[in-house]
């Protein structure tokens, strides 16, 4: 800032005000110290201005998994609320490892984020506490953080929004319906498998294990028990899947039955009827009912929640439960036997 000053024959704090668009400058006089800026190609520094301030202007977001189209909308929500704030977001995946999470964490703090949004892959979260005494705003989303400080927490209607979509199959004619879903370890995986039962339960169906098909979210786990299912002596004539990848794998493995085999979520000719929890790229071209969340809206509200924290609001902690919606788009709507 000093050379810019010298090229342009005036003072430091005239600099100083250009560069910050401050007021009291004559246009001449500005445009003076602008060609200067852009002779010598000059940069604020914006990390040593807002040191001086007290604050870092980034804040860090923990996720499962970037390449997931689920957090990837979550991501960018959270990135467009912090670019309209000045701040910049430092993004990394955990990989459903606690591990994993509580070393990014702990390694944002110790860049000096001025603030955290964790999608929580363990229930320890102990290790945040000093961080959070110290001054940085935390908020989890997704799924409730476990022992620890208290923090707001956005979420979605998992188990409601998994009764509705089973409640659309029984609607349907359907009374022997698997569930194939995520690890139960999970919190959502372990929601969205509440609401399943809540559905069988409301209808006076008996919930039977042999129905029920939880794991990693992988190919061959799912190509298995899809097809260990199906092949039962009494067969499920509908499936709920879990979330968007196992929906997505369980397509994968009725692909593999090839012609006349078991045919899946057609509008016309089916004989196993799906409905899966998430939407997904491609799903209404391919005519697959799905209970929707909002992965932006949870991105959004979560990012706003911090910022209001990082604004100096000190209400006790905030728990936000999004809505989610059944889009019917055929897949869901095949009577048993049809």
């Amino acid at each position: 800032m000093n050379d810019v000053a010298a090229e342009a024959g005036v003072a430091l704090k005239t600099v100083s005000r250009v560069v910050n668009h401050e007021p009291g400058v004559n246009t001449a006089t500005a445009e003076r110290v602008q060609a200067a800026i852009d002779r010598l190609g000059y940069r604020r520094n914006d990390g040593a201005r807002t040191l001086r301030q007290g604050r870092t202007a980034s804040i860090g977001l923990v996720i499962e998994d970037v390449a997931d189209p689920f957090y990837s909308g979550l991501s960018r929500a959270v990135e467009d609320i912090a670019l309209g704030h000045d701040y910049l977001v430092f993004t990394g995946s955990s990989g459903e490892s606690p591990t994993r999470e509580r070393d990014l964490v702990l390694a944002f703090c110790a860049r000096r984020v001025d603030g955290l949004i964790i999608v929580p892959a363990g229930d320890d979260h102990e290790y945040l506490t000093p961080e959070v005494d110290a001054g940085i705003a935390a908020v989890f989303a997704d799924r409730p953080p476990g022992t620890g400080p208290e923090a707001d927490t956005v979420l979605c209607d998992n188990t409601g929004g998994s009764r509705a979509g089973v409640h659309h199959l029984i609607a349907h004619g359907h009374r022997r319906i698997a569930y194939v879903g995520d690890s139960p370890s999970i919190f959502t995986a372990a929601e969205r498998l509440e609401g399943y039962r809540q559905a069988l339960s409301a209808a006076g169906l008996p919930y039977d294990e042999g129905l029920v098909a939880m794991g990693p979210v992988d190919q061959g786990r799912v190509q298995a028990d899809v097809e260990r299912l199906l092949n039962s002596p009494d067969p499920p004539t509908a499936l709920f899947t879990g979330n968007g990848r196992t929906t997505v794998a369980s397509l994968r493995a009725f692909a593999s039955f090839g012609p006349g085999g078991r045919r899946l979520g057609e509008p016309h000719g089916a004989d196993v009827a799906l409905v899966g929890f998430d939407d997904f790229e491609l799903a209404d071209l391919l005519k697959i009912t799905v209970v929707a969340q909002d992965p932006v809206g949870l991105g959004r509200t979560a990012a706003e929640l911090l910022f209001q924290r990082l604004s100096g609001d000190e209400d006790a902690p905030r728990r936000v439960e999004l809505p989610t919606r059944l889009i019917d788009r055929g897949s869901g709507e095949v009577r048993p036997g049809a």
